[in-house]
């Protein structure tokens, strides 16, 4: 598994998912749906703020400390932060659409699920 996701990939990720737009948070590249945040670059460059459930942060945060962590300015906020040198691309890619199915409108997700067969 090759790790490791520089930021050109992420926007690449992110914006590829329905309603996101780029703009800036803190003066920094961010991603948003309808407005609403669900990640943003850090300061350092190397960091990615990623608005997430804080049941999946606990988790993440645990199975992959490495990876995964949070400063005391979001212990009360649901994002977990990303270290962009050392993730999965892959699993960055689910990340994010978990970020965009936790801050998307239910009308945008409503309109975006897969069909099933009837």
């Amino acid at each position: 598994m090759a790790k490791g996701v520089a930021f050109a990939a992420v926007r690449k990720l992110a914006l590829f998912l329905p309603g996101v737009e780029e703009g800036t948070s803190y003066g920094t590249p961010a991603f948003k749906v309808r407005g609403k945040l669900i990640a943003r670059l850090r300061e350092d460059g190397e960091t990615l703020v990623l608005k997430v459930p804080f049941d999946l942060r606990d988790f993440l945060m645990s199975a992959d400390p490495a990876t995964f962590y949070i400063t005391d300015h979001y212990r009360g906020y649901p994002a977990v932060l990303v270290r962009l040198p050392v993730v999965d691309r892959a699993h960055l890619r689910d990340l994010l659409e978990e970020a965009w199915r936790f801050s998307a409108p239910k009308t945008l997700l409503a309109a975006h699920e897969p069909r099933k067969p009837g």
